[in-house]
């Protein structure tokens, strides 16, 4: 028989419930704060879902009635410089901090509600209503709140999506020498969810003072937890990353202060990571004013013994016992704050003209649709005194260097000059820089801030979202293949790219992302994928596709001065091992963005390409005998490519082709050729050709993966035709 022993977590997981001494030791001016905090959220949500029953909320309301106890208990235990963030179901969350900042000594429960106050009621209502006061200009709605200089950092739309954000916030703060902690809202649903476990595990790796603070409120929408998970105690999920948890009544908002006290002081003393699990219950449907058991998933008796232990009237009746308000005195609160409210609320109405007694909107308060763009991405501003130099503008001395050399050298360049450069990714600190060597020696140069992640692509690119969302650090994440993308999708997509533009377009994102290319690598369909596509298809991130050592040095220093993510597509075994001159003395100029560079002139076709296909398609012409025209696109993103080059060009030669290597379905070309035809209909006397890889994925066969690939052989073929050079009708092989 082998002999058994019973494990132990690593980590403390615990329960907290007050005592009638808790309540009787508690602040008097505390107990104050909490029920003058509590009421004005509630009349908030109330006013919120009346609105919202009159049409006049545009889509989801998600009410916080009943949970108030979780935000105010939790909340006031924060110092102003720490930062949260959550998710759809906030407002109350948002408010507390809110309150926090205007009101740092806290509210008094007998006082008349300062204008500081009253203004976070009014801005707020108008958010969630979608006007301009709003603090996001109504473009973030009830489920993107955020006031960055109060630290509320943004609410959240997708579950879980905020969390590993928090993270971001949590490494900033402890690296610059300070004790604030991040706090991270989320609720029962987002326990299952890869990204928060992610992040689980990447901050008890680096010991990071983040608190996952779970409001179990019992439902995922209509799903129990029992349905949805084996261990329906979600704190803990947090021992097996040997992260300290408590589970606590959320419905008891003393008990939630002092399970976050505890929680605080830990990740002050250096202890890293906290989960707090609050108990608490929704009283209404996922969104708007309707019961949830009007939709059959819940009984009317749960939701009455919920509502029985309401924190409000937990707060109210310790209060009154202790002879601190008295019942009078609590209903003139409750006068007050539905005042206010009734305030905020007439700020935004007028009586309807079409009658019948309703209200709407005050028209003038809606924002401007002409500004619908705006705040997408900087207007490049900060770019404004740059360096800018070209190949030809250098006259001194130049040497032959190795691309993926050339990418180590800027970098440790870069870092050297900036210590808010951060580098993050796989390996990146490990096998002398990577599998391929691109950060060969910055761990040694600055090891606090050359950070080897798990592998963990969700969780790594949203904390560098946090970070650049923070500003105090510029992180530039290593993606090792372009395919990892997907891996990555909420974070980069949702997330790190319409962050800026979703919360009022006001705060910058600094951050560069290099996504390695690994085409011609042999490694496959999941790791061959050019991602130019992609990263184009979506709103908010610039793409810089560099060709040459050169052009990579003054477009990573761009990228990195630049307020908004960067995508740096790097390709492996076409690029990284090609050499180029570059200069000896000079690693700092740039290359602006939104120049293209013609590699070749040429009268009778423009040949429009970037990356590998760029030597691909001069050697096509070489061998062809046509006279093309080659254009490296060098910034592909729709608000950063060259149309002045592109269109000069295309006026000259009347034609155009598009080369790419990567698969058909993922084109890049696909938008590019569209936008052609529209701006430049009239010069074209042919139709855009395109040459991309094929439909399929490359494989790992080696005669596979080139049959996958555009070649010289396939842009020679097409730039043949398109000048009608050959009679065959038929395109040729790899091409479209």
């Amino acid at each position: 028989m082998p002999s058994t022993k019973n494990l132990l977590p690593a980590s403390p997981w615990v329960e907290i419930r007050t005592t009638r001494k808790d309540w009787d030791a508690a602040d008097p001016a505390l107990l104050g704060n909490m029920i003058a905090q509590a009421h004005l959220i509630r009349a908030f949500e109330e006013t919120v879902l009346d609105l919202a029953g009159q049409k006049l909320v545009n889509g989801p309301a998600h009410s916080s009635i009943g949970q108030e106890g979780g935000a105010v208990g939790s909340i006031i235990a924060l110092q102003q410089a720490d930062q949260i963030n959550g998710s759809h179901r906030g407002h109350h969350q948002f408010l507390s901090k809110a309150f926090g900042f205007v009101a740092p000594d806290g509210l008094d429960p007998q006082a008349e509600f300062s204008d500081d106050v009253q203004t976070i009621l009014e801005r707020a209502l108008a958010e969630i209503c979608g006007l301009a006061s709003g603090y996001c200009g109504g473009r973030g709605g009830s489920m993107h709140l955020q006031w960055k200089e109060a630290g509320a950092l943004g609410t959240n739309a997708i579950v879980g999506g905020a969390v590993p954000f928090a993270a971001g916030f949590a490494w900033a703060g402890k690296h610059s020498d300070t004790d604030a902690v991040s706090v991270t809202y989320f609720g029962d649903g987002a326990m299952n969810i890869g990204s928060v476990l992610e992040t689980l595990n990447l901050a008890s790796a680096w010991d990071l003072p983040v608190c996952f603070f779970v409001e179990n409120n019992q439902y995922a929408v209509s799903t129990t937890v029992e349905e949805s998970t084996g261990e329906p105690r979600l704190s803990a999920r947090a021992l097996g990353f040997n992260i300290p948890s408590w589970q606590v009544d959320g419905m008891d908002p003393l008990a939630v202060h002092l399970a976050m006290e505890q929680a605080v002081a830990h990740m002050r003393a250096g202890g890293g990571p906290t989960m707090i699990e609050a108990n608490v219950y929704r009283y209404f449907h996922q969104n708007g004013p309707i019961a949830g058991s009007a939709f059959g998933y819940r009984e009317k008796t749960e939701e009455q013994e919920w509502r029985e232990r309401d924190p409000l009237k937990m707060l109210e009746a310790n209060l009154i016992r202790r002879k601190i308000m008295t019942e009078e005195e609590i209903s003139q609160l409750r006068a007050r704050a539905k005042k206010a409210m009734s305030v905020a609320s007439s700020s935004l109405l007028e009586p309807n003209p079409a009658g019948g007694g309703t209200q709407r909107i005050r028209p003038e308060l809606w924002p401007d649709p002409a500004t619908i763009n705006e705040g997408i991405r900087s207007d490049l501003a900060e770019l404004d005194s740059s360096d800018y130099k070209e190949a030809a503008d250098f006259e001194g001395k130049t040497e032959s260097r190795k691309f993926v050399d050339v990418v180590a050298d800027v970098m440790a360049r870069r870092m050297d000059q900036n210590p808010a450069i951060v580098v993050l990714g796989e390996d990146v600190h490990k096998l002398n820089g990577g599998p391929r060597g691109a950060t060969r020696g910055l761990k040694q140069l600055f090891p606090d801030r050359v950070l080897g992640t798990p592998i963990s692509e969700a969780a790594f690119t949203g904390l560098a979202g946090g970070l650049a969302l923070d500003g105090r650090y510029v992180p530039v994440v290593e993606l090792m293949y372009a395919d990892f993308l997907w891996v990555a999708a909420d974070q980069v997509f949702n997330q790190i790219g319409k962050a800026r533009h979703m919360f009022g377009g006001k705060h910058d994102m600094n951050l560069v992302m290099r996504i390695k290319v690994g085409t011609r690598t042999g490694y496959g369909s999941q790791h061959s994928m050019d991602p130019a596509g992609a990263m184009a298809s979506s709103v908010g991130w610039r793409i810089a596709a560099p060709s040459t050592p050169l052009d990579y040095i003054g477009m990573m220093n761009t990228a990195l001065a630049c307020n908004d993510p960067v995508a740096m597509l790097e390709h492996d075994a076409d690029l990284y091992k090609t050499f180029g001159d570059i200069p000896v003395d000079d690693l700092d100029f740039r290359i602006p963005i939104g120049s293209a560079a013609i590699r070749r002139e040429g009268a009778e076709v423009t040949v429009l390409t970037y990356l590998s296909m760029v030597q691909e398609s001069l050697d096509a012409a070489d061998k062809s005998g046509v006279d093309a025209e080659v254009v490296d696109l060098r910034w592909l993103d729709p608000a950063s490519i060259d149309w002045a080059t592109i269109g000069e060009s295309i006026k000259k030669t009347n034609r155009v082709m598009i080369v790419e290597q990567g698969s058909r379905g993922t084109s890049y070309g696909a938008w590019l050729s569209d936008e052609i035809q529209r701006r430049y209909f009239d010069w074209l006397d042919a139709p855009i050709e395109r040459v991309t890889g094929s439909e399929s994925s490359p494989s790992i066969s080696r005669i596979l993966e080139a049959a996958a690939l555009a070649n010289v052989d396939d842009v020679a073929a097409s730039m043949r035709q398109i000048v009608g050079l050959t009679n065959s009708d038929a395109s040729p092989e790899g091409a479209n």
